[in-house]
């Protein structure tokens, strides 16, 4: 009989962060199974709800400030400084640059600027800090960081000597890149990115080509991007002495390439699951678990490449937990996750509706999508004889299985 549930969701993006996924399959458990014992572990991936999750893991806490937003504008953020001792600052640059900060009919990733990333990393060095770590994911932006480097004291000069204006567009233009007034604080700063490590910068995989549709880049705005990053990591690499790999070195086109900006100046890009998971115990978590839970926005062949269900459910497969995912849509090569360690999956939408429609009332799927799959399980139980993998797990009359 499964009693032990561990819900480990990812946000849905533009309608459903971490915690309140988590909430919503948690109440469609409790409509099976009411004597459930949920443990809720909402998970983030470096986007949005980072900096707050790693501040209430560490018992730590929010700095609210105000920062220069992905268009320019001046706008309320924050970053947390972990409960730690070892001063220790989160940047969430989705929390002053993310693409939910981005009105629709301003998306246009030539011209947003992480300028307000590199605030917010000087903000955090004014409290003494000297580590951060900055989460990537659900950027607005495809400057290659450039922004980030400007406001620490970088300057982006033509050929004129006249400083470049922000987007990753302008850098096509940049002939020097003048580094004598970089903050000297980050000589002595400790910079760790959380990234995605299949995200490159450059080549037919590289972020502007990948990404930059999603971000309202039209077909001839892609193929001028990739050509200013392309050329701003050669700039980089020469301005900067850069002996790492800026152009397809894993993680450089995280957040719009933000990666690749803040390796130029010494950061290290690490698999944002190695830095963001450790601080939430999870693997000790999924290991007390009849049934792992987790869901995110879509399944599809890009899942396996680093996204929360597939972590999820590797880790969980360390344990023999059988792992059941939900998602918003199920797009091409969906069925990719049953090779990760996902047991079974499903779309969470009980018909077509509009966009809109999807995202105002995605809570109320989730539960009503959890509840379902919890029902068609019972039976599969009864029909087994009341026994499930994770019962045989449990009682150890079986094993785990080993990693894959």
């Amino acid at each position: 009989m499964l009693t032990r549930f561990a819900v480990a969701p990812s946000g849905f993006k533009e309608s459903l962060s971490a915690q309140s996924a988590a909430e919503a399959i948690a109440e469609g458990v409790r409509r099976v199974v009411p004597e459930a014992e949920i443990d809720l572990i909402p998970l983030v991936d470096g986007g949005e709800g980072t900096a707050l999750a790693l501040a209430t893991a560490s018992g730590g806490q929010l700095v609210r400030l105000r920062a220069t937003g992905p268009t320019g504008e001046r706008i309320g953020t924050h970053f947390a400084l972990l409960g730690d001792t070892g001063g220790t600052a989160v940047v969430e640059m989705a929390a002053v640059a993310g693409l939910s900060l981005v009105p629709r009919d301003l998306r246009d990733p030539g011209v947003t600027t992480t300028y307000g990333v590199g605030e917010l990393i000087g903000a955090a060095l004014d409290t003494g800090a000297r580590r951060i770590l900055v989460g990537c994911g659900d950027s607005g932006t495809s400057d290659g960081g450039a922004g980030a480097l400007q406001a620490l004291g970088a300057r982006l000069l033509d050929a004129d000597g006249r400083e470049l204006p922000a987007g990753g567009t302008a850098l096509i233009r940049l002939a020097r890149i003048d580094t004598s007034g970089l903050d000297p604080r980050l000589a002595d700063t400790e910079i760790r990115v959380a990234c995605n490590p299949f995200n490159v910068l450059c080549g037919e995989r590289g972020v502007a080509r990948v990404f930059g549709p999603q971000k309202g880049a039209t077909p001839e705005q892609v193929e001028l991007l990739a050509a200013a990053l392309e050329h701003w990591a050669t700039v980089l690499t020469r301005d900067l002495a850069v002996t790492t790999d800026l152009f397809h070195g894993t993680g450089t086109g995280a957040s719009g390439g933000l990666g690749a900006g803040l390796a130029a100046l010494g950061a290290r890009l690490l698999p944002r699951f190695d830095v963001l998971l450790d601080h939430l115990g999870l693997d000790e978590r999924l290991a007390r678990a009849d049934l792992v839970v987790t869901a995110e926005g879509a399944l599809d062949h890009q899942t396996p490449r680093g996204k929360v269900p597939a972590e999820v459910a590797r880790r969980a497969k360390l344990y023999g937990r059988p792992v059941l995912a939900l998602a918003g849509t199920l797009g091409e090569g969906a069925h990719q996750v049953r090779a990760i360690g996902v047991d079974a999956y499903g779309s969470i939408m009980p018909a077509p509706v509009s966009l809109t429609e999807a995202l105002g009332r995605g809570g109320e799927f989730l539960t009503d999508a959890t509840e379902r799959a919890l029902r068609m399980i019972q039976i599969g139980t009864r029909l087994s004889g009341g026994r499930t993998h994770a019962d045989a797990v449990v009682s150890g009359t079986q094993r785990p299985s080993s990693v894959r």
